[in-house]
C-alpha cells in the first residue's frame, strides 16, 4: 500500500468514481451515489490513488441530525488493491476523523446478499445485525453495521 496516496475527496471525484464503480462491483451500483454526496460531503469523504488511477474511495459524513453519529454511505476498492489493507485504512481515517469531531458511533448498511461487505465490517470491529425487513422500503431488507468509538 506504500504507492497509494489517500486524500480528502473533491466534488470532481464523483465522475471518476462513477466511471469505475459498476466494474468494481460487477453489477450496476452507480445509482447509489448521486452527485450530492460529493458536492456536500467531500470534506468528510476520502479517495485513494495509485499514481493517476483511482484505487479506492469512502463517501461518508457526520450526521447533521444525530451529533453522536457518522455514516459511511459508500466505499469501494479497485479489485487489484483488495486485500492490501486499503479499505481498512480508509475506514480507520474516517473513524479517526469522526472521533475527533466528537462522534461516538459510525454506522453503515448493505444488502443481505453482500457477503463480502458483511465479512469486512465484522473483521474491522463493526457489530452486524439483520437482515432488517423492509429497512429501505417494501422488500428492501438491509444489514446494519455499527462501530462504537
Amino acid at each position: 500500500m506504500t504507492d497509494i496516496r489517500i486524500r480528502a475527496a473533491r466534488p470532481s471525484d464523483h465522475a471518476r468514481i462513477l466511471a469505475v464503480c459498476d466494474d468494481w462491483w460487477g453489477r450496476p451500483v452507480a445509482d447509489l451515489l448521486p452527485r450530492l454526496f460529493l458536492d456536500h460531503f467531500h470534506a468528510t469523504s476520502l479517495t485513494a490513488e495509485a499514481g493517476e488511477e483511482l484505487a479506492g474511495f469512502l463517501v461518508g459524513f457526520g450526521s447533521p441530525s444525530d451529533v453522536e453519529a457518522a455514516y459511511v454511505h459508500f466505499a469501494g476498492v479497485a479489485p487489484e488493491h483488495r486485500r492490501s489493507g486499503l479499505a481498512g485504512e480508509l475506514y480507520r481515517r474516517f473513524t479517526d476523523a469522526a472521533r475527533a469531531q466528537g462522534r461516538s458511533v459510525v454506522r453503515a448498511i448493505t444488502s443481505p446478499a453482500n457477503e463480502r461487505s458483511i465479512a469486512f465490517h465484522r473483521a474491522i470491529g463493526f457489530t452486524v445485525t439483520g437482515p432488517h425487513k423492509d429497512y429501505d422500503g417494501p422488500g428492501v431488507d438491509r444489514m446494519v453495521f455499527e462501530l462504537r468509538l
